[in-house]
């Protein structure tokens, strides 16, 4: 019995934690402003194994939270599998918005992202998909730190030219909520005043942006009582403010904030246009860290970077013990003492053996 037990399967359910994304390195991507969605857990698909679609969404939520725009994680990579009916369900039951890298057998709740970027990995990135990108279009770009235990090495002239590039560097999430919160954007105007107000429906506090179109002077943009901040036009991370335009001006603006705009004169005429893409940037990049087991390795390379990353959080597999060495074990264990009774009862035949004439 003791030798079956030693020699049958590990019994599913022997799962790791990565603690790196409760300490030091989460905390820190966190406030950066990446993002931590889900993969599932190690080795298991979502369709077979449904129930790892809430496992990992427990097990994200009980050591972060998904971003700094929400607690609640709403990206999960497929691996280019095609769901079923009842994953797509499930994975709407668990909250999730967003699945990237695969089909969404046909539903249209859950909104799709495709890797079309290439990827990170030195040799093998692509210059021409990054190179040929269409405006206000989402790129996504894989990464994966380690494939079978080996490191996987970044192309790092890639990563500094994309750093260069004046795109909106951001996440699944982020750009989603972003694009959804533009064409919530409520504006209304009274004589040389327009007011600009966006509500707080979605499940991520994500902000929003909007190209107002006038011949008028803005005078003042205030935020309440207080001066609304200004937008540098070289910013490239999503935050609140305004910058002027000719013919108008881009703001961002929370949900909850209600912005007013004075004019030099009576309004004539006014154009409203939510953007896709914050800052009036060409388009927006973000790269996703595929099966993210262990997010010190997948993230060391990138500590001072302006790259921003949406994280798919895979729960690791404990490490097995191989049955060859129980088995050589319990051989040992059953071999010494047989071997030991054999050499005592051999000594004693040697004893009460007469001596040879």
């Amino acid at each position: 019995m003791l030798l079956l037990s030693m020699i049958s399967s590990p019994v599913v359910g022997e799962w790791e934690t990565d603690n790196w994304l409760s300490n030091v390195i989460g905390p820190e991507r966190l406030a950066l402003g990446d993002e931590f969605g889900c993969h599932g857990y190690e080795g298991l698909g979502i369709d077979e194994e449904s129930w790892t679609i809430g496992a990992c969404r427990d097990y994200l939520t009980n050591l972060t939270e998904a971003s700094r725009w929400g607690p609640n994680p709403i990206s999960f990579g497929l691996s280019g599998i095609d769901l079923e009916p009842y994953t797509s369900a499930a994975l709407i039951d668990a909250g999730f918005e967003i699945v990237g890298d695969g089909s969404v057998g046909g539903t249209d709740v859950l909104a799709f992202f495709e890797s079309n970027g290439g990827t990170l990995e030195k040799t093998l990135a692509d210059w021409s998909l990054l190179e040929s990108v269409e405006q206000n279009s989402m790129v996504s770009i894989q990464w994966m730190a380690r494939i079978h235990d080996l490191k996987v090495r970044e192309d790092k002239d890639m990563i500094l030219w994309l750093e260069q590039q004046d795109v909106w560097f951001t996440t699944w999430g982020e750009w989603h909520h972003h694009s959804l919160a533009g064409q919530r954007i409520d504006v209304t105007m009274e004589g040389s005043t327009i007011i600009a107000s966006l509500d707080d429906s979605g499940s991520w506090s994500v902000p929003g942006s909007i190209m107002l179109g006038f011949v008028e002077s803005p005078l003042s943009v205030t935020d309440g009582s207080s001066p609304f901040p200004d937008l540098d036009p070289d910013m490239r991370h999503l935050q609140v403010g305004w910058r002027p335009l000719p013919g108008g001006i881009l703001l961002t603006l929370s949900p909850g904030q209600i912005v007013t705009i004075e004019l030099s004169d009576e309004i004539g005429a006014l154009i409203e246009t939510p953007l896709p893409t914050f800052n009036g940037l060409h388009h927006s990049v973000t790269v996703v860290g595929y099966h993210t087991t262990n997010l010190f390795y997948w993230s060391s390379d990138f500590q001072n970077s302006e790259l921003r990353f949406t994280w798919l959080v895979e729960r690791p597999s404990s490490e097995e013990v191989g049955w060859l060495i129980p088995v050589l074990a319990i051989s040992v264990m059953m071999a010494v003492p047989i071997a030991v009774r054999y050499l005592v009862n051999k000594d004693k035949m040697g004893s009460i053996t007469p001596p040879a004439q």
